[in-house]
């Protein structure tokens, strides 16, 4: 073993267990494991550590090898996955070619979640499929919800990071891919940030850091954008919000509640635009001195060239067809529901009236999926692609058409893209089946990622103000101009307020 260097060591195995595999790097030395398909896996390992509301520190090496071989907990939040702990900012590296001098292309994924919940490991963001095609596959956990977001600087200074930590952390972690990824086969110069859902949001804020300047070299965002973080002020009033919810008057008495009680409390009415209380970025002046996308693109991001993915039927992902939401659906309640989603400010009436007219023999739920994925979640692409656009930075657009073969029903929903792209088809909730179309589609799809990363040609045009060209993902792929013109002006008619800012 050299130290300080990048040695690989294969250990051996029994009969029924994997070849452990070890690499030293200059954050320790890791034993990973060697699957049949030729992909090593690290998983577990620790990058940072952190007191409660406090940036996280880099971990010290180990002076022995550290078994990596099972996934880090999730942050603590409102969802079934275990184990959870505040203890949570580890990584997770799969590689085809786990020894210096690979020179790979380096996927760095950030799951999403809406900053509240999610993990790096759920089984459909298993790395080791898209790995296996000549690339090192990095993701990461990192504070969430009011671990990671809660902003207590309005009420405390001496919480004055509180607001921005999940980034941090994020920040954190690029900085161990970038002194370390080598000795797994990756290139540090070479790093493309992916991010699907809130994940693309937690990208897209990256980009306008400071801290994270130099460490991603391209970026993709799936589903999910940050035109604008959370302001100050709003972004106080629910901290106070939280409190009370807690019962809790000073934010010095958050250290020392338990972690459940902080997450229990992650119910507690959001002041600004009601429902569950909202955290994210918050432009904190530190982390963040001015918006991603707003009043124009940052500068700092637009030498970062970008793929940004919508898909078909996004808010489809969000409702079962099932579900009594939508079996409820009717022409008497459905202005209510759309005006509680959309990030415009339309009259619903004269929406569904326009949709209705496009769209004579859609149902009530129908056009509500419609209205909803067009003004509400396609709108924060158009808005990024737009303002990169102008500034003549580069950006290429794609949308997933691909629909559910599970339940057709669903479309193309929110985050079948996901699926698609890590190849695990038969991961629970993957919704895309597994026959010859779906792995048609990923392969596309994966083709077209990689080529990104590497820097290669895409086989379509960048985003332009002339032509608003747009690659269709689907069994026949093709590349569309301006595609859904129509919903595209129709709700381009009033500004766009990112939600949760």
């Amino acid at each position: 073993m050299l130290a300080g260097g990048a040695a690989l060591s294969i250990l051996g195995a029994g009969p029924g267990h994997a070849r452990g595999v070890e690499v030293a790097c200059p954050a320790g030395r890791f034993i990973g494991e060697a699957g049949s398909d030729g992909v090593s896996c690290f998983l577990g390992i620790r990058y940072g550590t952190a007191a409660r509301f406090r940036r996280a520190e880099p971990v010290s090496p180990s002076p022995d090898p550290v078994r990596a071989v099972a996934f880090g907990p999730a942050c603590p939040q409102r969802s079934r996955r275990q184990p959870q702990s505040e203890d949570c900012l580890t990584l997770n590296v799969w590689t085809p070619s786990p020894r210096r001098g690979a020179g790979l292309a380096v996927l760095f994924y950030v799951h999403g979640g809406a900053f509240a919940f999610g993990s790096a490991s759920d089984p459909v963001v298993d790395g080791a499929r898209l790995a296996a095609r000549e690339v090192v596959v990095v993701s990461a956990n990192h504070r969430l919800n009011a671990l990671g977001y809660l902003y207590l600087a309005g009420l405390d200074p001496s919480f004055v990071d509180s607001g921005n930590l999940g980034q941090h952390d994020l920040v954190l972690a690029l900085a161990w891919v970038r002194a370390n990824v080598a000795a797994f086969g990756g290139d540090p110069a070479r790093v493309t940030a992916v991010g699907d859902s809130g994940g693309g949001g937690k990208v897209t804020t990256l980009l306008a850091m400071p801290a994270a300047a130099g460490l991603i070299h391209r970026a993709v965002t799936m589903s999910g954008q940050q035109v604008t973080v959370s302001g100050p002020n709003n972004a106080t009033r629910r901290a106070r919000s939280y409190l009370a919810r807690l019962g809790i008057a000073s934010p010095a008495a958050l250290l020392d509640q338990p972690v459940e009680r902080l997450v229990d409390a992650l119910d507690a009415e959001d002041p600004v635009a009601g429902g569950p209380v909202h955290m994210g970025p918050v432009l904190d002046m530190r982390a963040l001195s001015r918006h991603p996308f707003c009043p124009d693109a940052h500068p700092l991001l637009l030498g970062v060239p970008m793929l940004s993915g919508t898909t078909h039927d996004e808010t489809r992902g969000f409702s079962g067809p099932d579900d009594p939401f939508v079996t409820g659906m009717d022409w008497t309640n459905l202005p209510a529901r759309i005006v509680g989603e959309l990030p415009v400010d339309l009259p619903a009436e004269w929406i569904i009236a326009e949709y209705r007219r496009r769209m004579p023999g859609a149902s009530a739920a129908d056009l509500y999926f419609a209205v909803t994925t067009a003004g509400r979640s396609w709108r924060g692409q158009i808005e990024v692609a737009e303002a990169r656009a102008r500034a003549g930075a580069p950006i290429w657009c794609y949308r997933m058409d691909f629909a559910s073969r599970a339940d057709p029903r669903r479309g193309a929903f929110h985050g079948i893209d996901l699926s698609l792209l890590f190849g695990n088809l038969a991961a629970p909730g993957a919704g895309t089946g597994i026959g010859a179309d779906a792995r048609h589609v990923s392969d596309s799809l994966q083709r077209a990622f990689l080529a990104f990363a590497k820097g290669k040609g895409l086989g379509w045009q960048p985003y332009t103000l002339a032509r608003r060209t747009t690659m269709t993902f689907d069994v026949v792929s093709r590349a569309v101009d301006d595609p859904r013109r129509w919903e595209r002006e129709l709700f381009a008619r009033a500004p766009y307020r990112q939600p949760g800012s």
